[in-house]
């Protein structure tokens, strides 16, 4: 990513049809970003679409069941947004018009914190049991716990070792697959061949990775890059800020301590990075299209600057 050019880095000119696909990661901000396609949709005049609540999600898909999600996508009408919890899929594989891929990511570790009260808050075991009856009920001790004594116990729920694989949606501690893909290779801890998979797909396939941190950053980019399904986002999230910060925001969810943090951190260097990087090609991508393009040719000799 060494260019400020508007054209290297919008992908969106690449896909092959008017549908945007959001293979959202969960814990980043994802149900107020669903809201905001939501009414986007009646503003733009495109279709909504999301994938229904499932009692197992399952993110890692055969290449079966890959190609039969995507000819189901291919097929909505244009122009059309779905929305899935799954890891990232190549329609071209399947000889299929690749779509605008989107997503969002989160400071990892705060993310992992996020899933782990979000998991034990009251309203959640609510929804699950009416929505799945049979669900059996959580042992009491199991929601208790606090996150900074299951770090400083050792306890195997706050333990990321590194080159672990555990399959399934509860296992937060990999954004990446989310960007990696379906392949064995992708599903263990914080490896250097995950994440170089996971970085490859952002540059190559997505045309705008969001950063929940970075909210006011991520809504401009996406109105500019994803014109037709994001004008007007902006207005829209500041007309309804206060309602749509609050969808499903945590108040069981206490304080953790930096220390705790840094803690956790020492085992998520890959997936730092990972975060870093998309982090830094939003920025390179609202820098594009708001600097003065003379300030982007001189920068371009200035060591240093732009990045690599």
């Amino acid at each position: 990513m060494a260019s400020l050019n508007v054209r290297d880095l919008n992908n969106t000119r690449k896909a092959q049809m008017e549908l945007v696909f959001f293979n959202r990661v969960p814990k980043v901000g994802s149900q107020t970003f669903m809201e905001l396609l939501r009414r986007l949709s009646e503003r733009n005049n495109f279709q909504f679409h999301r994938d229904a609540v499932q009692k197992v999600e399952t993110i890692r898909l055969a290449e079966d069941q890959q190609q039969e999600m995507a000819e189901v996508i291919s097929e909505l009408p244009e122009p059309s947004v779905f929305i899935k919890h799954v890891c990232f899929t190549n329609f071209t594989k399947f000889n299929l018009p690749k779509p605008i891929y989107l997503n969002v990511v989160r400071d990892p570790v705060e993310r992992v914190i996020s899933w782990f009260y979000y998991v034990r808050a009251p309203w959640y075991f609510v929804e699950r049991k009416a929505a799945f009856p049979d669900l059996p009920l959580p042992h009491p001790a199991w929601l208790k716990k606090d996150f900074e004594t299951c770090v400083l116990s050792g306890d195997q729920e706050c333990t990321y070792t590194q080159g672990v694989t555990v399959e399934g949606i509860g296992d937060h501690r990999r954004q990446s697959l989310f960007f990696c893909g379906h392949d064995y290779e992708c599903t263990p801890f914080n490896t250097v061949g995950a994440l170089e998979r996971a970085k490859f797909a952002v540059e190559q396939q997505y045309a705008v990775v969001g950063v929940l941190e970075d909210l006011n950053t991520t809504l401009s980019v996406l109105e500019k890059y994803v014109p037709r399904f994001f004008e007007g986002v902006r207005d829209i999230y500041a007309t309804s800020a206060e309602y749509l910060t609050k969808i499903n925001k945590n108040n069981f969810k206490p304080p953790v301590s930096e220390n705790v943090k840094d803690i956790v951190r020492r085992n998520f260097t890959n997936e730092i990075e990972f975060y870093q990087f998309c982090r830094q090609r939003l920025h390179k991508q609202y820098l594009a299209v708001h600097l003065p393009q003379r300030i982007i040719s001189d920068s371009a000799h200035l060591p240093g600057l732009i990045g690599n």
